[in-house]
């Protein structure tokens, strides 16, 4: 079939902004109750398949990537922190990589803006765990806080860790890069950050969840509003379709690899057997869904995406 040179002229003009090699703004809204929730992506990473789980055979590890229709020898790994809009006060769960992940990453600020907030407007974020691609969206290289007027919320378990000076000391060299990001980020604001201990309510309708194992005080968070019950899964799993599916895995990430499967296994029957709505930092976006069981295993079920909140 032959196209007009007019109609491929009206399709692609030579002016169009259109760049071949991005997708549209990454945002999503969803209702909890009468609370507004917004997906904001921050892009992907992408790491080898080889030695990214510590307890499973990389043959099994490339059938479930086989099973799943994605690529055998890599895995694209997501980012994406929510907005909680309580009546025109905004609370981020996570604050992405900023400028300092991966190439691929780093698109937080611009989607965030595409979604019609103004970093000025944030009043509280509030922190799962102290990994970089969830803390360093506070402060850029250069040491400029993005989110100057916000409150900073933090698990008192990940403080007491990541901030011992004993136990950075101690670390294997491997890890000493993280302890020193802890502080590149933290430091500045140490004495204005406020921790929260598991069970309590962060902020209104947000209660912390012990999730310990991903690091010493990694945490999960209960939203609640009215009948909408969502549950922040943060890094309780790592890509879905490898750890939902196989709830034993254990992510090298994972410090604690024995304690986080017991954690992944336990939020993972809560919410399939209350039947919460979940929110994974990185499943593919908008990341959001509903946990089945599927014999004595789980499936994550992605939400049906609607123009229509």
């Amino acid at each position: 079939m032959t196209i007009p040179a007019s109609a491929s002229a009206q399709t692609l003009p030579a002016t169009s902004p259109v760049e071949p090699d991005r997708q549209a703004p990454g945002f999503y809204r969803y209702k909890v109750g009468d609370l507004m929730i917004t997906a904001v992506n921050d892009g992907v990473g992408r790491r080898p398949i080889d030695g990214f789980i510590r307890n499973a055979e990389i043959d099994d590890v490339r059938g479930a990537l086989d099973a799943a229709f994605l690529p055998r020898d890599s895995i694209t790994i997501p980012f994406t922190t929510l907005v909680i809009d309580r009546g025109g006060k905004l609370t981020l769960i996570d604050a992405g990589n900023g400028d300092s992940g991966a190439p691929t990453s780093g698109l937080w600020m611009a989607n965030f803006r595409a979604a019609g907030f103004d970093p000025a407007a944030v009043e509280t974020i509030v922190i799962s765990h102290f990994h970089g691609d969830h803390i360093n969206g506070l402060r850029l290289k250069d040491g400029t806080a993005v989110f100057p007027s916000a409150e900073v919320l933090v698990p008192e378990a990940e403080w007491a860790f990541w901030m011992d000076d004993a136990k950075m000391a101690a670390a294997p060299d491997g890890m000493k890069g993280a302890f020193q990001n802890v502080r590149r980020v933290f430091g500045p604001i140490a004495g204005e950050v406020k921790q929260f201990k598991a069970d309590s309510e962060v902020v209104p309708n947000v209660t912390a969840v012990a999730a310990y194992g991903h690091t010493p005080g990694h945490t999960a968070f209960a939203v609640t509003a009215g009948e909408g019950r969502l549950m922040v899964m943060s890094d309780t799993t790592n890509h879905p379709a490898l750890f939902v599916r196989n709830p034993e895995w254990q992510a090298i990430f994972d410090m604690d690899g024995d304690m986080a499967r017991e954690t992944r296994k336990r939020l993972l029957d809560m919410a399939a057997s209350e039947k919460m709505q979940v929110a994974f930092y990185h499943a593919p976006f908008p990341a959001t869904g509903h946990i089945a069981r599927d014999g004595d295993s789980f499936a994550f079920v992605p939400v049906a995406w609607s123009p229509i909140i």
